[in-house]
């Protein structure tokens, strides 16, 4: 059965979804505010807030900055190239970013195709917890985030990974 909760983040409210059997919940997606590509409530889904207490607790330490890795039981629906990609952006250590043309290389993808991997990154349905957010342009830049460059940029610098900027 498809079940899902929202609860606030500093990035706005996020929408959770996961598929809850007998043996506990898998997590299916996690979606930022005005997320390109979030799914949306659908009929026949059920919110069940207690069985996202453990992603919640964990989303509590990781904006706490207590939790660097999740650890979850997560949907693996896409083809198998999209879910070597997403396995990769497991590896991504917290803190650190790394970039498409690399994460291409290390996945053993030609430089021509490397936007195959953009498009299987931008697919991700899983923000956060499979941290997407750590890729980032050859040049350094922040391209394409499907929860919008500026939450990017925020996840980044929380992380460390970016100096918070002066305004």
């Amino acid at each position: 059965m498809t079940v899902y909760t929202v609860r606030p983040s500093p990035l706005g409210e996020l929408l959770l979804t996961g598929e809850a059997t007998p043996a506990g919940l898998t997590l299916t997606s996690l979606s930022l505010p005005g997320q390109r590509t979030a799914p949306a409530v659908r009929p026949g889904w059920r919110r069940d807030d207690a069985a996202f207490a453990e992603v919640n607790r964990r989303l509590t330490a990781y904006f706490a900055g207590r939790l660097t890795r999740f650890a979850l039981p997560l949907a693996a629906d896409g083809t198998e190239f999209r879910r070597r990609v997403w396995r990769a952006l497991e590896d991504i250590p917290y803190g650190t970013t790394t970039t498409y043309g690399a994460l291409a290389e290390r996945l053993g993808v030609p430089r021509a195709e490397v936007r195959a991997v953009g498009a299987a990154i931008g697919a991700n349905p899983l923000l956060l917890v499979r941290p997407c957010h750590r890729v980032i342009g050859a040049d350094g830049s922040m391209r394409g985030y499907a929860g919008g460059v500026e939450n990017k940029v925020r996840l980044l610098t929380h992380e460390g990974a970016l100096q918070p900027m002066l305004v």
